[in-house]
């Protein structure tokens, strides 16, 4: 871009700083000579409130930036450039802004469920809608102030996924121990008007929000269609650090069947009426009350797979795909696999398909028992590094080891307890490999042609 700058002393100036983490190289910013550690002020005299604003400024053709250097020094900077053309900066926050935190009590929520000691950042409880955008992160809309809502639909932050958990204002009060939340529905009719496209999340409680509850609550948001994309209803999460908290019970596989049976009398209804199903049970209630799992078709495009609604039936399908366009081969191979209880029916089902491409590949697939969270916690993505040292020292591992990437935390080889991929391998002499999600690496890695 052309430019032109001029100096400015620094004037009782007050706004929004945002602290420059790095520019890159032959960038816009980096011929204007900004430098990691400046702070960006204004763009066009608009402070700037966070990445949302920033994005929606920089488009413009003409910029002028307010740019106050380490020095305490401010530059007015003149740029011209192509419309949407980047400036090359990232901030040292990537929301250029705190995270909002969570201000509700809510009876389910599993970071009151764990366990002292671990890392700081386990501990916090986002309520943000920007993070709902940016991250698929889930809100109660209790956060959420009128001018978060003008934002909203200013920039069509779509779509925004909210935790509903019941329709029922007062049952919704006592759910999140929030005695606004019954009321904050009502931002929901606001999106809704303005056509804000919405995914939506039950977190089922035996006895609280199941039975009627469930079918007033589904009724009820359907009321937001065609703008509700989904909803998904998922049991509560119970680990055995309870103490002090709400007494809530498992669910057994009677309940499971009772989930089941109305969401699929829903699924037939809406089906019918607008081409698509909207309310899906997680994998979880299948498995429990010993069903089998939905068709692909069904799952209308996996809209909700970080809530573990259609996961396995993907992963099935996907891995099932490859397999098809494989030749087979007579190799010796001998591995391990392990997995969360949760998924293992499925990935035996799948080794077992590849005895017939595949007859001299041996896969030995362990469901790691959760005994860090509780026995009733049975994700993988919960699964800790010291449950799987503890459960697999001494077994017949093959090979290699085989571990689904979401027992990691995101970009780091760290498990949830701190433990590290090289911990395990060192304690287990085993080398690990991570398997990303989906089916046609996972096959992949079981033939050995996807390394760390």
């Amino acid at each position: 871009g052309k430019a032109g700058g001029n100096e400015r002393n620094k004037e009782n100036f007050m706004a929004h700083e945002h602290k420059i983490r790095s520019v890159e190289e032959g960038g816009i910013a980096w011929e204007m000579g900004i430098e990691p550690g400046d702070k960006l002020l204004t763009v066009n005299g608009q402070e700037i409130e966070d990445i949302f604003d920033y994005r929606y400024y920089i488009e413009e053709e003409e910029l002028l930036l307010l740019i106050e250097k380490a020095d305490g020094e401010q530059w007015e900077l003149e740029i011209g450039k192509e419309e949407y053309e980047d400036l090359g900066m990232e901030f040292e926050e990537g929301l250029m802004d705190q995270y909002r935190h969570c201000h509700n009590r809510c009876i389910f929520c599993f970071i009151d469920q764990m366990p002292p000691g671990m890392r700081e950042t386990l501990y916090f409880k986002d309520d943000d809608s920007r993070l709902s955008f940016l991250q698929g992160n889930y809100v109660t809309l209790t956060n959420m102030s009128e001018h978060d809502i003008e934002r909203i639909i200013k920039y069509r932050l779509e779509p925004i996924n909210i935790s509903f958990q019941t329709m029922n204002p007062e049952l919704r009060c006592r759910m999140l121990h929030n005695r606004f939340a019954g009321e904050s529905l009502k931002k929901a009719d606001i999106l809704y008007e303005a056509g804000i496209e919405m995914n939506g999340q039950i977190v089922l409680c035996k006895g609280i929000n199941d039975g009627d509850e469930l079918e007033y609550s589904i009724r009820e948001l359907t009321r937001y269609l065609p703008n509700l994309q989904s909803v998904s209803v998922v049991p509560v999460g119970l680990s055995k650090y309870r103490d002090g908290l709400e007494p809530l019970e498992p669910f057994g596989k009677e309940d499971a069947e009772a989930v089941i049976d109305t969401i699929e009398r829903w699924q037939k209804t809406l089906y019918e009426q607008y081409g698509k199903h909207v309310v899906h049970a997680s994998d979880e209630w299948y498995l429990l009350a010993g069903r089998e799992l939905p068709e692909e078709e069904r799952y209308d495009g996996y809209l909700q797979l970080e809530n573990g609604v259609g996961m396995l039936r993907l992963l099935h399908n996907e891995f099932t795909e490859a397999l098809a366009a494989e030749q087979g081969d007579n190799e010796v191979r001998e591995l391990s696999l392990a997995t969360g209880k949760l998924a293992y029916p499925t990935i035996c089902t799948l080794m077992e398909q590849m005895k017939e491409k595949f007859p001299d590949t041996t896969v030995h697939v362990y469901p790691i028992r959760n005994d860090f969270f509780g026995e009733r916690i049975t994700v993988s993505g919960l699964v800790t590094g010291q449950d799987l040292t503890a459960q697999l020292k001494g077994q017949k591992l093959g090979e290699r080891l085989l571990i689904p990437c979401n027992m990691l935390r995101v970009d780091e080889d760290v498990f949830l307890d701190d433990y590290t991929v090289a911990d395990v391998e060192k304690t287990l002499q085993e080398p690990l490999n991570i398997v990303k999600s989906s089916g046609q690496n996972l096959l992949d890695t079981v033939l050995g042609r996807e390394e760390r």
